[in-house]
C-alpha cells in the first residue's frame, strides 16, 4: 500500500477506512473537485494530467470515486483524457453495500455539443446508465444518438444551467458530487459559486511554461471564494490538501 501520513506526524500510515474517513459523506448534497497540479501549477504534462500523477495520488482518486454518487467530467476532458466506464474493486464496492449505496457511482458528463460518441466505453460498457448534461439548444440528431445509452438532460438555452443541472441531480439522489475537471467546467463551477470542496494533489515537479491552470475560462464575475484547510497528507514528496467551505 502506498503510505500516506498526516503532514508533519510519525502516525502510522493511513489505511483505506482511515482515509475514508477523511473524505466523509455529508448530510446535504456536496460538490468536491479534484485536481492535480505541478509545483509551478501546470494541469498537465506534455497535454494530459497523467504526467503528474503517480499510485498514491491514484489512491485516493479510487477512494473519492468510492464515496459519492456521482462523478461530474467536461466532455472535452472525458475524450481528452480517455475516459473509460467507472470501475470498483471489491473492497471498495462492499464498502458501498454496507452503507446502502449502489455499488457505482454515476458517471455525468457536461457537454454543449454533444459531441460523444454513444459507442464508446464509457457509455457502452458503464455499471451504471450515464447522465449527459446539455442544453435545450444542442443538437437534436446528437441527443438522439446518445438517448439509448445515457439519460439526457437539457437545463438552459444555449449554455448549460450548472446550478439547475446541480439541482436536478440532487433530485436524482446524487446529492455527493465528485467533479474531476475539466478547467473550463471548473471555472464555470467556481463563477457560479457551487464549488463545496477542493482536493489538490501537489505533485513534485516543475513542468515549465505552455500547460494550463486547473482552471479556465472568463474571470470570476463575483466575489472570491474562500475555502478552508481541512486537511494536509504527504505521500513521499507528493502533498494532497483539501480545502472545503466554512461550516
Amino acid at each position: 500500500m502506498d503510505e500516506l501520513h498526516h503532514l508533519g506526524t510519525q502516525a502510522e500510515p493511513l489505511s483505506d477506512r482511515a482515509l475514508a474517513e477523511l473524505y466523509p459523506r455529508r448530510d446535504r448534497p456536496w460538490l468536491r473537485v479534484n485536481f492535480v497540479a505541478s509545483l509551478d501549477g501546470a494541469v498537465t504534462v506534455d497535454g494530459y494530467s497523467a504526467g503528474l500523477s503517480g499510485t498514491t495520488d491514484k489512491r485516493v482518486f479510487g477512494l473519492l470515486r468510492m464515496v459519492c454518487d456521482a462523478v461530474l467530467v467536461g466532455a472535452g476532458t472525458l475524450r481528452h483524457e480517455g475516459y473509460g466506464p467507472i470501475r470498483l474493486d471489491e473492497p471498495r464496492r462492499a464498502w458501498r453495500r454496507e452503507r446502502g449505496l449502489p455499488e457505482y457511482p454515476t458517471m455525468v458528463v457536461v457537454s454543449g455539443r454533444l459531441d460523444l460518441d454513444p459507442d464508446s466505453p464509457v457509455f457502452a460498457e458503464a455499471p451504471t446508465t450515464p447522465v449527459v448534461v446539455t442544453h435545450r439548444a444542442a443538437p437534436a440528431g446528437r441527443r438522439a444518438a446518445l438517448d439509448p445509452v445515457a439519460d439526457v438532460l437539457a437545463y438552459g438555452e444555449h449554455v448549460v444551467d450548472l446550478p439547475a443541472a446541480l439541482t436536478a441531480l440532487h433530485d436524482r439522489g446524487l446529492g455527493q458530487v465528485l467533479c474531476e475537471g475539466g478547467p473550463h467546467l471548473l471555472g464555470s463551477l467556481t463563477d457560479a459559486d457551487l464549488v463545496d470542496e477542493l482536493c489538490l494533489t501537489v505533485a513534485p515537479l516543475l513542468v515549465g511554461p505552455g500547460a494550463g491552470r486547473i482552471t479556465a475560462g472568463q474571470p470570476l464575475s463575483g466575489t472570491l471564494r474562500r475555502l478552508g484547510l481541512r486537511h494536509a497528507l504527504r505521500g513521499a514528496d507528493l502533498l494532497l490538501l483539501r480545502y472545503a467551505r466554512p461550516e
